[in-house]
């Protein structure tokens, strides 16, 4: 990836989907120059700029590893880390272990599709996940899986377009292709090639991602296109809507789209030991990771995704974590050089500081830092501040039902929030 050139990968990618410079830049808010001197090589993105180079890979609609990629290739880090897709498959066909079985998170996978082949009258789930996960998480480990279940072909997988000047035809058209039902030019066009094969008693999965994109108006039709044949073809079309804080504020703000009101809601599980210990093994196959130093790391990273990749990077660059049999304290690293390390992790300051640069909500992320129970759990949270806070994945919930409490991941996340406050008092 290091070699990626950056304004040659842009251009593939636009190429690719036909988007031209203009275009880009009206989706994303930049000048069309702007576009043109990244795609010419003249200028790269700044810091500031990188949720515009976000926003432009999903309206480029990229793949979790394409993102990655292209953000590397301008220099930044990852936005989805820990996606190992293909040392995932690898090491499980090398080892002729069973392909869940090798897996991160295969238990919670297991259940999930347990609940939806259960679920009646309508098969329909909703999977959330904070930041730095991807939506959804492991996708291509999600297909694979729904393959085994239902059938290669029977298998579907819509990303509805993030333009929001698409017309109705060129997005059914675009649906239509993702899920190769030919040539369709229309909304009823689209909903009636997919009957037609539900109608042949067939039973499709249908994972879809970023639901939320596009114009409100179509992504309505979308929807009541997939509850209505739901409904009429009961238990034969099963539909994974995947997102993050977005899509919840489309089930429980909005509440007016029927299809998210009757689906049930799963959110992507905080990572066990395991689950870590097997990311580490896949990430970096050619060291040798102990339990006691990737539970020492979950403790200082608190299960964050991109802290956790960042610890194990670091220990990487250090060439100290060899002979750490017995964890981190036991070895060459102190576990404070690496608390500082993490604390100052760009992506932890760039969720903070909407928060602490606002007068308004400066004193009220001050009180929560300070605070070592946030509140009450629950389905949706009013709070603005502490849905901020949910969604960047810097708190999270410990324990069930009525005990389930708001906690902050761990004091790292903590102490790089009392940092971005001081650095925004002295500005």
């Amino acid at each position: 990836m290091a070699t990626d050139s950056f304004p040659d990968l842009l251009s593939l990618y636009m190429r690719r989907i036909r988007a031209s410079a203009s275009g880009v830049a009206t989706e994303i808010g930049l000048s069309r120059e702007a576009v043109n001197n990244w795609r010419n090589g003249i200028s790269v993105p700044n810091p500031r700029s990188r949720d515009k180079l976000v926003a432009c890979t999903r309206y480029l609609r990229l793949t979790e590893s394409e993102t990655n990629r292209l953000l590397s290739a301008a220099g930044f880090a990852p936005e989805f880390p820990l996606q190992a897709e293909a040392p995932l498959r690898a090491e499980a066909k090398a080892t002729g272990v069973a392909p869940g079985a090798a897996q991160p998170f295969a238990a919670f996978q297991d259940r999930l599709f347990a609940q939806l082949a259960q679920a009646v009258p309508y098969p329909i789930s909703l999977l959330l996940s904070p930041a730095h996960w991807g939506q959804p998480p492991f996708r291509h480990e999600l297909l694979q899986r729904a393959r085994a279940q239902y059938g290669e072909g029977s298998v579907l997988h819509i990303q509805p377009p993030y333009s929001v000047s698409t017309v109705p035809a060129e997005y059914f058209a675009a649906i239509g292709r993702q899920c190769g039902l030919g040539d369709v030019a229309s909304d009823y066009e689209f909903e009636s090639a997919l009957e037609r094969r539900l109608l042949a008693g067939e039973r499709i999965f249908c994972l879809v991602s970023r639901f939320e994109q596009g114009t409100p108006a179509l992504r309505e039709t979308l929807a009541g296109i997939l509850r209505s044949l739901s409904e009429m073809h009961s238990g034969r079309l099963h539909l994974l809507l995947c997102g993050g804080e977005a899509l919840a504020d489309l089930k429980y703000r909005s509440g007016d789209l029927s299809l998210l009101n009757i689906a049930q809601v799963n959110h992507w599980p905080d990572p066990s030991l395991h689950d870590l210990l097997q990311l580490a093994r896949h990430r970096w196959p050619e060291h040798t990771w102990t339990e006691p130093v990737v539970a020492d790391l979950q403790a200082l990273s608190g299960g964050h995704p991109a802290l956790f990749e960042e610890g194990l990077q670091w220990l990487v660059d250090q060439g100290i974590h060899q002979s750490m049999d017995q964890g981190l304290g036991k070895g060459d690293a102190p576990p404070s050089a690496l608390h500082t390390h993490l604390a100052s992790s760009p992506r932890l300051w760039q969720t903070f500081l909407p928060l602490a640069q606002a007068p308004a909500t400066r004193a009220r992320l001050l009180q929560l830092l300070q605070a070592d129970d946030l509140g009450r759990a629950r389905p949706y949270l009013q709070d603005d501040e502490l849905r901020s806070l949910f969604w960047g994945n810097l708190i999270h919930v410990r324990g069930t039902g009525d005990a389930a409490r708001l906690h902050w991941r761990c004091a790292t996340i903590r102490d790089a929030g009392f940092m971005v406050l001081d650095s925004c008092s002295a500005d």
